[in-house]
């Protein structure tokens, strides 16, 4: 694949250079530049960006597809890491039992807090194995390797898949595995509704019945791709303000569940539905993307394990720049 060297450096060199500037910018600024930084994203540039690339993407096909995957995916995932965890228990709480001690929760089967596996470890290691940054993050790196054309399958896959599985499922976890915070206080509908790139998915379908100017439509789009940036910008900062990571033992497994297996059997599935290739590619590169920031403010909302949420964010970007040329050879054919 000749074309793919050249495309991932251009896909790389903005993204940790932004990145990099972003974690520079992390360490200069007051803590509190990238919380207003991505209010600004959310209640602004987000919706900006959508309405730009959805302009001109291709919405054929079964488009709807991109979240029932993204479903899948969360589903399959789950699978994996329930089964890992449970050999996980099972290994404590076979060790405590031949040292004679009593560390585990009577008929329970569930590992206390002192232990690798604690209520509050198990929570963020499935989070973290759901909730994928398939927006900030996802966004570029679909758009650098895939194409805008293609952009509206990532954009359902983290709308109606990523978004409503974080305050769907990813409540109920964070409530059921968590030490504080009230889950039911929390209402999907509300967050659906609160949120901008809902309304702004809806303002940029009606945008594609107007033919707007080319400066204009030029203009909205070098709007969109400034916001793309920032957003990178953002992750760095973020990335900055994190200083644990710990907790490889359990970052690592499931860090090969979000990152590798899903999309390795979920992509491969696809293909059995006659996915076109490039729209294969979109869905797999957001399936395989890194935990999201929510996982860390979940944790700490929750009281889940902060630890753990924090290096599998961390080590999740890294792994990423590794993985995306798989991805490509595997599923893809460069544009």
């Amino acid at each position: 694949m000749p074309d793919l060297i050249p495309a991932l450096i251009k896909l790389y060199i903005p993204l940790m250079g932004w990145i990099s500037l972003g974690w520079v910018l992390g360490r200069l600024l007051p803590k509190g530049a990238s919380a207003k930084l991505g209010q600004f994203i959310f209640w602004i540039g987000l919706p900006i960006s959508i309405v730009a690339f959805l302009y001109r993407a291709d919405l054929s096909g079964w488009i709807l597809i991109a979240p029932v995957t993204a479903w899948v995916a969360i589903a399959v995932g789950a699978a994996f890491a329930w089964v890992w965890i449970d050999l996980g228990v099972g290994d404590e709480r076979l060790r405590a039992m031949s040292k004679g001690l009593d560390d585990h929760a009577p008929n329970t089967g569930l590992i206390l807090r002192n232990s690798d596996w604690s209520r509050a470890t198990q929570g963020s290691f499935l989070l973290a194995m759901m909730v994928g940054n398939t927006g900030y993050m996802g966004f570029p790196v679909v758009l650098g390797l895939v194409g805008p054309d293609y952009f509206a399958w990532a954009l359902f896959y983290d709308l109606l898949g990523t978004f409503v599985g974080v305050y769907g499922v990813g409540v109920v976890l964070a409530a059921k595995y968590g030490t504080v915070g009230e889950g039911s206080s929390v209402k999907l509908s509300e967050k659906i509704l609160k949120n901008p790139a809902i309304w702004s998915l809806g303002f940029g379908l009606l945008l594609r019945l107007v033919n707007l100017p080319e400066f204009a439509e030029t203009s909205l789009r070098t709007c969109a791709w400034g916001i793309v940036n920032l957003a990178l910008v953002l992750i760095g900062m973020q990335l900055s303000q994190l200083t644990s990571l710990r907790k490889l033992k359990q970052a690592l497994p499931c860090l090969g569940i979000k990152m590798v297996l899903v999309p390795l059997v979920v992509g491969t599935g696809l293909m059995f539905f006659g996915v076109a290739e490039q729209t294969q590619l979109a869905l797999v590169l957001q399936m395989g993307m890194p935990p999201a920031f929510a996982t860390v403010v979940f944790a700490e909302a929750y009281g889940l394990d902060r630890e753990l949420a924090v290096t599998t964010l961390v080590f999740g970007c890294l792994a990423l720049l590794v993985l995306l040329p798989l991805w490509v050879l595997l599923f893809g054919v460069m544009t």
